[in-house]
């Protein structure tokens, strides 16, 4: 079974997307069954130095999350319906808030993402940090990269729709399942 997992990376902030199949085990009303799709994080990066000579690989840590954004649909619901999709617009360390369900990204996911990626001071200042918390040139930087991560989005979310990606573990896991890299 395949996950994958793409990473893009600025000064101190990084974006991460990764397929998910996921069930969750104590389910709100109207959100009972398995879920897939694509799961995008912002979070924090932090930069290592070099263990050895100035060939070694650089360490590099993908920290804590700032926002998260879940394009999940009902495994027995419509393809394309984004009828589970939603986002956490702050964390507690490394624990999401409750989800937040917002008509314009079930009705226009990669626009709605596109624009949230492309401010990055507003999205840290929703999640109680500092847009100093960032690097210098991370909003210029992010905003330039968006087209390529809203592009790995949508080939995620293809792969997840042909049946290839996000797919549920062996056994029973009508109770509880998480299967990705997020």
């Amino acid at each position: 079974m395949g996950r994958v997992l793409y990473a893009f990376g600025f000064d101190r902030i990084g974006v991460v997307v990764s397929d998910l199949y996921f069930v969750d085990p104590e389910p709100g009303e109207g959100q009972e069954g398995a879920e897939r799709g694509v799961r995008i994080e912002v979070r924090m990066l932090e930069r290592g130095r070099p263990p050895g000579s100035i060939y070694s690989a650089q360490p590099i840590a993908i920290g804590e999350p700032v926002w998260r954004g879940d394009l999940l649909e009902s495994v027995v619901g419509p393809v394309g319906s984004f009828d589970r999709t939603h986002h956490h617009p702050a964390f507690s360390g490394w624990e999401p808030g409750r989800r937040h369900y917002v008509s314009e990204l079930s009705a226009d996911p990669m626009a709605w993402l596109t624009a949230r990626l492309s401010d990055l001071d507003g999205l840290l200042v929703e999640a109680g940090l500092e847009p100093a918390d960032a690097g210098p040139d991370d909003a210029a930087d992010l905003r330039a990269a968006t087209p390529e991560i809203v592009g790995a989005v949508e080939r995620l979310l293809a792969r997840v729709r042909a049946g290839e990606l996000a797919r549920p573990p062996a056994g029973d896991t009508a109770l509880s399942a998480r299967v990705g890299w997020l």
